[in-house]
């Protein structure tokens, strides 16, 4: 049965093909600066690492779904089993496991596991020796992962129960492709289609598993009812029911109806259709690119040494032309302050903005947490509390974060039509997410005293209110000629007990309320500290990354275009002989360079 997607190798090899044969020529011209900067491009090319994130609520059967997509146990699962910590599965020749552990000041270690322990490799495994781990990593020999798939398992976040969500968000904005898993015992939730509308903002490549189908009888109805949601909620995201136990029959039969009916197919259709040859589409377009723009900035080098050769009028007017354009390298690179202090102020206005927002956000949910505090017993709703506050914040941490990339995304813009009039300059992949830190933890809401008391003590509540109430209108009877307990002393001690139970009921409620809005706000406030923190980060690595990268683009401008006018007025002093030996050689180079350009405009150009 198929299971892997179409082979991109002949693609990808003339890729490769062509990268080297322009460094080749980029390196012969001296060009180390360029060479450098191809030479990161092939990387592109022979390591198409496409990372596919697994998220979803606990229990929605993602890392069973990874199992027996791939063919391999690679994941825990079971009915009391859950994924602790991100699982990355990736290709290799033979199969390994490595967990990697934090290391005090230090890089992170990475401790080899053997394969029959990995239900073991949680928080709590011995291989960890007490630190903490940041992620397991399982290496298969998979035909699915052998042209650069790698599948990701994160534990049960990025749903609508776990507020954080904002460091689970930066994987997917780097992701190359997420699937949502949800299973068919019931129908998209507010917060699921909420969760489910930031995914498809950040990453565009997205499909819903639907997965257990073996399990509920009616998951078609589930199916026609989540479709419906997508529509309503304009949503064009691809939706899939999927068994796991049908598959995992399927492979051990060799039964092809079996896995038609599991609907694995129709997963691997998404892979190789919107994953593999989307990206492949879009590698070959920017590796292309990339060669035609740095065989550019070498031939602009060799055509004016060739033009002063060839003509000497025409070379002191191709001079000229080099002098203005070195005129205004220069002033692109004087103008570095401009944009530089464009965009520093503009990652401090958005960081302040980010940080309000986020504030803004989670001072409503905290309002709301405590109006639904005051009306009712949060002892007895503290769970159904807890829950609502978790999907309130999940999605302000989400809609926050999808805001703080939008407006990074402009800003990276903004700054590229400062560099270059026309605003043609490349922007750079922005790296953000980082395995080693994806899950930060967030202490969860604290438990709260459900109120409830036996009946020894409320009998016992009871006593002590009536106590007085017996004694003081006994002694007062007394003076009518009454005993000290009698109807009248007796009723009012009912009466008095009753109240002091009323009242010390109240007392405990609102005792409980206070509780409750201040284990709240600590909730709300620790999301917050550490989801302004990975702001904060992220917003220095963005600031970084695009000053680095548009003054490495001043830079090699600039010597391009001042070695052209080097080579140009050099050319001028050459003897007859060495001219025409000269000349000869530029335009045999120059053949090749057009030669390399045109090939990387077809490449560029070509229909995927």
């Amino acid at each position: 049965m198929q299971n892997t997607p179409v082979d991109p190798a002949p693609r990808r090899a003339a890729l490769a093909e062509l990268v080297d044969e322009a460094t080749e020529h980029i390196r012969a011209a001296g060009r180390g600066d360029l060479a450098a900067r191809l030479a990161a491009t092939r990387t592109r090319v022979v390591d198409p690492r496409l990372r596919v994130v697994v998220v979803g609520s606990l229990g929605q059967g993602k890392s069973r779904f990874v199992n027996s997509l791939l063919g391999f146990d690679v994941c825990s699962v079971g009915d009391d089993e859950t994924t602790a910590v991100p699982t990355l599965v990736q290709h290799a020749a033979e199969a390994s496991a490595e967990l990697v552990v934090a290391d005090a000041g230090a890089e992170p270690q990475r401790v080899p596991i053997p394969l029959g322990e990995l239900r073991d490799a949680g928080p709590g495994s011995v291989h960890a020796g007490g630190r903490e781990i940041r992620r397991l990593e399982v290496n298969v020999p998979s035909p699915l992962l052998a042209d650069g798939l790698v599948f990701i398992d994160t534990p049960g976040v990025g749903g609508h129960t776990n507020p954080h969500t904002s460091a689970t968000l930066t994987l997917l904005s780097s992701a190359d492709a997420v699937f949502v898993v949800s299973d068919a015992s019931q129908e998209f939730t507010a917060p699921e289609l909420s969760f489910l509308r930031q995914v498809r903002t950040l990453c565009p490549a997205v499909a819903v598993l639907v997965t257990k189908t073996d399990l509920y009888p009616h998951w078609r109805a589930i199916v026609d009812a989540d479709r419906s949601h997508l529509q309503r909620a304009d949503l064009d995201v691809p939706l899939l029911p999927v068994s796991s136990l049908l598959r995992e029959h399927a492979l051990r039969l060799d039964d092809e109806s079996l896995h038609r009916e599991s609907g694995f197919a129709a997963v691997y259709d998404h892979l190789r259709d919107r994953v593999v040859a989307r990206a492949a589409d879009d590698d070959r377009r920017a590796v292309a690119h990339e060669v035609a723009v740095v065989v550019e900035h070498v031939a602009l080098g060799v055509a004016g040494e060739l033009a002063a050769l060839r003509d000497p009028d025409a070379g002191a007017a191709a001079v000229e032309d080099l002098v203005r354009a070195k005129t205004a390298a220069e002033a692109l690179r004087a103008r570095a302050a401009r944009w530089q202090q464009t965009l520093a102020d503009g990652i401090t206005d958005l960081a302040a903005d980010i940080d309000h927002d986020l504030r803004d956000r989670l001072r409503h949910v905290t309002r709301d947490a405590e109006a639904a505090v005051d009306e009712c017993d949060p002892g007895t709703q503290w769970p159904r509390l807890g829950q609502w506050l978790a999907e309130q914040v999940a999605e302000s941490v989400g809609d926050n974060f999808v805001w703080a990339h939008e407006r990074s995304t402009a800003l990276a813009a903004t700054v590229a039509d400062l560099f270059v009039a026309d605003g043609s300059t490349r922007l750079p992949h922005l790296h953000l997410a980082d395995l080693d830190s994806l899950f930060e933890p967030v202490d969860p809401l604290a438990n709260l005293d459900p109120g409830r008391i036996g009946a020894g003590q409320k009998m016992l509540v009871g006593m002590k209110g009536s106590y007085g109430g017996v004694l003081m209108f006994g002694l007062v009877t007394t003076f009518m000629g009454m005993a000290l307990i009698n109807p009248v002393s007796i009723g009012a001690g009912v009466v008095l007990g009753t109240k002091a139970y009323r009242d010390d009921k109240q007392a405990r409620v609102a005792k409980r309320r206070l509780e409750a809005k201040a284990a709240i706000r600590r909730f709300t406030d620790d999301v917050g500290f550490q989801v302004g923190k990975e702001s904060k980060d992220r917003l220095r690595s963005i600031q970084r990354q695009l000053r680095d990268h548009f003054t490495e683009l001043a830079d090699q401008t600039l010597r391009s275009v001042s070695e052209s006018l080097r080579a140009a007025q050099e050319a001028a002093t050459l003897e007859q002989q060495q001219r025409q030996r000269r000349t000869a050689e530029l335009e045999e180079n120059l053949k090749i360079l057009v030669a390399l350009r045109d090939r990387a405009r077809e490449l560029a150009g070509a229909q995927a």
